[in-house]
């Protein structure tokens, strides 16, 4: 007979049950006194490893058992089962063999009308002798060595099948099994969830304390509501989501330590109780706020029952914790696209400088000028390294994803302005408010051309006039007379250079030379290194001659000029000064002193920028030019007028002749040359 009910409700993990499996087998034509219970004893002491243990009702397997009798067959391998009459009477539907120390099924014939057999605590190791038994609807082969589930193709009226501490490593040959309510499959050594897909009635799976690391292949199990997966290695959990029955979910004890790793469990609308204690998750202090927030159908975690103002306070929780990742979400975004852009920018400089490069490579082939030479081999170092130009096939895939125009970055960073590009430098036109502009102590260029960085220094300390720290890194620094133009700035205090793209820290010398000519802002710190004094006369012996030769040899007009800046600028603090009461010395002051100290000998060793030295250069040939096409014009007319004086030298003598005798010929008729002088007077009159 088809069962007409059944009622089954798991409680703890597998090793210690707290609520037991109370199931009820009864049918409609049996009466009362014929219906079969079995509970789950709470007191197990000697068998702690089962979820589902029953015991017959009214002491059933210890009375049956001593009517029961096994004999030999004639094949020696299977016993033979006999009853008594009284024995099939009694309990016509149900056999239990439990502690038999049987090793193999035994063979049970005239018994086709069993709907329960216990085979529990015995040595089988394999289901056979059972298929006769098609009515069978309760099989417990609990504590046994079966390391395969066959033999159970013909029991298609199976509902409830107990394997758990056995051998098995594999689910399989279950598919004749459609109608199976329970499935009990702890204790074994299942690696993988499989072939369950058809048990479309399947409501209670047990797979506690198995080998399981991860948990998918669910779908088409649409009945089942109770999934025991305690005592495993699970990291990761799929599929739930697609169990539309599931209310309860054991997952204690394994290695979940993330929330994105069982992230399906929010779509499991029908959950209700879910456990995660023993598992890395649980140790966090956001496991309970986050489940809860992203579970709001959930009655009990951890087997304790959720109060509303649990649910209130994850709810507060979760909005901090949305509100932090959406701000942690921005920023990574635009840390995600400060790097694309800087890495844009650097693939420019890549481009430009290899331009450069082979612009004077072509330079040096047609022009054998030495200053020129000079200049050319300047921007050969300075090509960018191959190792932060050369990009790889990612990189530039995503930075296809950036704008044409984004080529140069601008960021404030605390007190730390970078420049990225040449773009960049546009920055300095902007309209800085007074906080952040005072805010800005380090100024970083990377990427830029020094002489485009020359260009915008008086930009630079007037809008930023607290800048004390100087970083350059990739804009072509190659040459010591570069360092001359940081003279103009209002004060640096620190100064770093980058090896990277600044060829000009290879020279040895180049830190005292820095101080030397920069020796009025006392500088404290070049690439991160105390200044000392020792270092400030080491500079001022290396190249102090430097400056008195550079003075000695400049045209007098321009030192001139060079010394009317400095009477300028002393000029300007005795006006600043000016007013200002005794013993008030503040920093603007200082920073005047320091203008003031630039001598003049140091004010002689200038920098002029490539681009103001090629006009420069550009206007020279123009006045070259113009000299020289004025001094031909001069040597060309000077020429013909010596020719003309040469041939008026040899023909004189004849034209002389000539002219004495027209006129000796003019006037030998008198009378006629008065007529024909006064007609002329007439005529002209």
């Amino acid at each position: 007979m088809i069962p007409g009910k059944y009622r089954s409700v798991s409680g703890r993990a597998a090793s210690n049950v707290n609520c037991g499996l109370h199931l009820v087998i009864q049918t409609s034509s049996l009466p009362e006194k014929n219906k079969v219970e079995f509970k789950l004893n709470k007191e197990t002491p000697s068998f702690p490893g089962r979820l589902l243990q029953h015991d017959l009702e009214r002491n059933y397997s210890s009375r049956q058992g001593d009517h029961i009798n096994l004999v030999s067959s004639s094949m020696p391998s299977f016993p033979i089962l006999q009853r008594s009459s009284e024995e099939k009477i009694l309990y016509s539907d149900r056999l239990t063999l439990e502690r038999q120390k049987l090793t193999v099924c035994p063979i049970i014939d005239g018994e086709e009308h069993l709907r329960l057999l216990n085979f529990q605590h015995n040595f089988i190791t394999r289901i056979q002798n059972i298929s006769n038994l098609q009515r069978l609807i309760f099989l417990d082969l609990y504590d046994n060595q079966i390391e395969e589930i066959s033999g159970l193709s013909t029991l298609r009226s199976l509902r409830v099948l107990l394997l758990g501490k056995n051998r098995i490593k594999k689910i399989s040959n279950l598919e004749n099994l459609k109608s199976l309510d329970v499935l009990d499959l702890h204790g074994n050594q299942i690696t993988k969830i499989e072939n369950v897909n058809h048990l479309c009635d399947l409501r209670v799976l047990n797979l506690a304390r198995n080998l399981l690391s991860h948990v998918d292949n669910l779908n088409g199990l649409d009945s089942l509501t109770e999934l025991n997966l305690r005592h495993n290695q699970i990291t990761f959990v799929r599929d739930v989501d697609n169990l539309p029955c599931l209310q309860r979910l054991f997952l204690s004890f394994n290695n979940i330590s993330t929330f994105e790793s069982v992230c399906c469990l929010a779509d499991a609308t029908s959950l209700s109780d879910i456990t995660f204690d023993g598992n890395p998750i649980a140790q966090e202090s956001w496991y309970k706020h986050t489940i809860l927030q992203n579970m709001m159908q959930l009655r009990q975690l951890d087997t304790k029952r959720i109060t509303e103002e649990e649910r209130r306070m994850a709810s507060v929780v979760a909005k901090k914790e949305e509100e932090k990742k959406r701000e942690s979400h921005k920023q990574s975004l635009l840390k995600e696209k400060k790097r694309l852009t800087i890495n844009n920018v650097a693939r420019k400089w890549d481009l430009q400088q290899h331009r450069i490069t082979n612009i004077a490579t072509n330079q040096d082939r047609k022009d054998s000028d030495s200053q020129d030479h000079c200049q050319n081999d300047g921007s050969t170092i300075s090509a960018f390294p191959e190792e932060t130009g050369s990009l790889d096939s990612g990189l530039t895939s995503a930075l296809q994803g950036l704008s044409v125009t984004d080529t140069h970055l601008v960021e404030v960073d605390g007190d730390t302005l970078s420049l990225y590009g040449s773009g960049a430098l546009e920055c300095l036109d902007r309209n800085w408010s007074v906080q952040t502009a005072g805010m800005v102590t380090t100024v970083s260029f990377t990427f830029i051309e020094f002489d485009e960085i020359v260009q915008v220094l008086p930009k630079l300390k007037i809008k930023f006039p607290n800048s004390l720290h100087l970083k350059f890194k990739e804009t072509n620094l190659v040459m010591l007379q570069q360092f001359n133009a940081l003279a103009q700035l209002r004060r640096v205090d620190q100064l770093t250079v980058d090896p990277q793209g600044n060829p000009v820290v290879n020279f040895t010398l180049w830190k005292y030379y820095v101080l030397f000519r920069l020796s009025h802002f006392n500088m404290q710190k070049i690439n991160g290194t105390e200044v000392t004094q020792n270092d400030m006369i080491m500079a001022e012996r290396l190249f102090g001659i430097l400056a008195h030769v550079a003075s000695s040899e400049l045209p007098q007009y321009h030192l001139i000029s060079i010394l009317g800046d400095a009477r300028k600028k002393q000029f300007r603090y005795l006006l600043e000064t000016k007013g200002k009461k005794p013993g008030i010395v503040n920093e603007e002051n200082n920073d005047s002193k320091r203008l003031v100290g630039e001598s003049t000998n140091r004010a002689t060793l200038n920098y002029t920028t490539r681009d103001f030295y090629n006009e420069k250069l550009e206007e020279i040939k123009e006045k070259k030019k113009f000299c020289k096409m004025y001094i031909e014009d001069l040597v060309k007319e000077a020429t013909e007028i010596n020719m003309k004086n040469e041939a008026l030298q040899k023909l004189w003598p004849q034209m002389f002749i000539e002219l004495v005798r027209d006129a000796v010929m003019e006037i030998r008729n008198k009378n006629s040359y008065m007529k024909l002088c006064l007609q002329q007077i007439t005529d002209q009159k």
